[in-house]
């Protein structure tokens, strides 16, 4: 958000995006057909290829297929909370007043606000599916909704920072969480280094042969021992700190291994000490880097899928050093996709080791061997930080200091029972990327455990408009949450072609009294877009696209459509199966959206 990574993080972004709106094409996309119903593969006939005739400007609504341009929502700080009694019971039915929430020590207007549970992200909301015989009834979708997965599991293993005995432990307890799964589940692997993936899936053999392939691959791996040997917590302090004492005792220890002791060479000794440590910091940012680029793509994965998202971060923790707002962007962009983060430190409990890895030992000389140690222990210490950051941060809970890391996973499976999310506008935000501290707090002053997280960072630039609608499309289209600012009805129907495919219409009636017209030169102007998806057993994207309608309208039009609604059809080719249809329509003036689900089942 605020440094260099903010930037690669968009980059990427805006490269997945990309990715995005290719896979939409790739399927089936809703630009390539949903007007016409063409297959885009099939050949063009030569008089469709004549230049068309003008459009009407003066047509009161038309429908294409294109980017569209978005007023962007109010920026809001958005704040998951858990209240907790003194006996560690869940806090539930408290409402906005019951809250007050503090932004560097002054208090802020609760913008937003909802109480969230399991269910209100499983509920599927049903609609009728017709098509050429009476067998598919509402009743097929009845059933089809009790079959779509209600809740997905992202597992994350950092073996970027594993150790071997960690990897070893992780994968023998990690195994049993899969024998609790229900039907409806279903669990993702995915590791930092990026070396293994495993899609989502209830299909527990695939799941434990995935375990087989959790090693520790760290980037650094390698290296070797430098001269001297100065790890990251100990050149963040050297090259971010400016602490004395630390370039000291890499002083020291440069003399003994590249001098012999010789003191009459200390300035070249203090030399080698800090390019040893500007080294050393870029080598650990790189890592660090590396770490949040893949705990991203997996958030962004875990965004995809319909349902109640959770993501289980297992790790023995790391230095942030100069990327520490970036744990604040992966807090923004999970709260905002509703997945709860909750983190197990795989070092389980554990003892501070002064001599670090007995598999690669320290070479530390007599004179700096206690320092060395100390900083060691403090490492060890603060690493797990950003464990405990990213649980707090977005709901979930810190597993940490115990062994039963079985039960660790299996606690970790679950989203709490109940959380409150909280949103504020922060008034007067200067652009200059400082931290903001965060406090929650109770109105009436009750004595209650509050789990919220501590801060963020304030951007330096303003994001792109464009880009941040874009986005915020995308990330309603892939959640299953239903938005009502607007009054939609969704309906849809398939007829198939043959025993292997089906055309599925999708049925749009916006209410029009909702929307918010400019008018200008006699007419009511509003863009809609409207955005489609559709989604499989296992929450992959199979089709889906993109209409933009731009309205014109006169106002005996306003009036007539305000009685009738406006309806959008967008179709799609489709294999026989079950479906969940995710519709979301977003228009320009009032940037008000909404979203409905639907179940669709096509018989065989």
């Amino acid at each position: 958000m605020v440094n260099s990574l903010h930037c690669s993080f968009a980059r990427r972004a805006g490269f997945l995006s990309f990715l995005f709106l290719l896979n939409l094409l790739r399927v089936g996309g809703l630009r390539a057909q949903s007007s016409s119903g063409q297959d885009p593969a099939a050949k063009v006939d030569p008089a469709a290829t004549q230049k068309a005739p003008p459009a009407d400007h003066n047509a009161e609504v038309s429908t294409h297929d294109a980017p569209a341009t978005f007023k962007v929502r109010v920026n809001l700080v958005q704040v998951r909370v858990v209240v907790r009694d003194a006996q560690g019971k869940l806090v539930e039915n408290l409402h906005r007043e019951d809250f007050q929430v503090f932004d560097n020590n002054k208090p802020q207007a609760i913008a937003a606000f909802s109480m969230e549970t399991p269910a209100s992200h499983a509920a599927v909301a049903l609609t009728q599916a017709s098509g050429e015989k009476a067998d598919a009834a509402p009743e097929a979708a009845v059933k089809a909704a009790a079959g779509l997965p209600q809740r997905f599991v992202a597992l994350l293993f950092d073996d970027e920072h594993f150790s071997s005995e960690d990897a070893v432990t992780v994968r023998s307890a990690a195994g049993r969480l899969f024998g609790g799964l229900m039907p409806s589940d279903r669990v993702g692997v995915f590791t930092t280094s990026g070396q293994l993936t495993q899609e989502f899936t209830s299909d527990r053999e695939l799941l434990n042969k995935a375990m087989l392939g959790i090693l520790p691959r760290s980037t650094l791996a390698g290296a070797g021992h430098q001269c001297p040997e100065i790890g990251y917590y100990e050149a963040d302090l050297i090259e971010i700190r400016r602490d004395d004492q630390a370039l000291a005792v890499a002083t020291a220890d440069a003399l003994e291994c590249a001098f012999n002791g010789d003191v009459t060479k200390t300035p070249q000794a203090q030399s080698l000490a800090e390019g040893a440590a500007a080294l050393a910091l870029v080598a650990g940012d790189s890592q660090t880097e590396y770490t949040y680029r893949h705990f991203e793509e997996t958030i962004r994965r875990l965004t995809s899928m319909p349902g109640q998202r959770i993501m289980i971060f297992v790790s023995p923790g790391f230095i942030l050093s100069t990327l520490a707002p970036g744990s604040s962007d992966l807090i923004d962009r999970a709260t905002r996709a509703n997945i709860v983060v909750n983190t197990l430190d795989a070092r389980g409990l554990y003892a501070p080791d002064l001599m670090g890895d007995i598999a690669d030992p320290p070479h530390d000389s007599l004179k700096v061997a206690g320092f060395k140690a100390s900083y060691r222990v403090q490492t060890q210490t603060a690493q797990s930080e950003i464990l405990a950051e990213l649980a707090d941060g977005t709901g979930g809970s810190y597993f940490h200091n115990r062994n039963d890391l079985d039960k660790g996973f299996q606690e970790a499976g679950a989203a709490p029972a109940v959380s409150y999310l909280l949103g504020f506008s922060p008034q007067n935000l200067k652009l200059d990327g400082r931290f903001h501290v965060l406090k929650v707090t109770m109105a009436n002053k009750q004595k209650f455990n509050i789990q919220a997280r501590r801060g963020y960072y304030a951007p330096r630039t303003i994001a792109d408009p464009n880009e941040q609608a874009k986005q915020e499309i995308e990330e309603a289209l892939f959640s299953q949450d239903e938005i009502h600012d607007l009054p939609l009805e969704l309906q849809t129907q398939f007829f198939k072609k043959d025993q292997a495919e089906a055309r599925v219409a999708v049925l749009t009636r916006l209410d029009l009294k909702g929307l918010r017209f400019q008018k200008t030169e006699g007419r009511n102007r509003d863009n809609l877009t409207v955005a489609t998806g559709i989604f499989d057993e296992n929450g992959n994207l199979v089709a889906g696209g993109e209409k933009i309608v731009e309205m014109k309208l006169l106002d005996t039009t306003v009036d007539r459509l305000s009685r009738s609604g406006l309806t959008v059809k967008s179709s799609f080719d489709v294999k026989p199966g079950t479906y969940l249809v995710r519709q979301v329509v977003r228009d320009t003036e009032g940037a008000q959206m909404a979203a409905r689900n639907g179940a669709l089942v096509i018989p065989y």
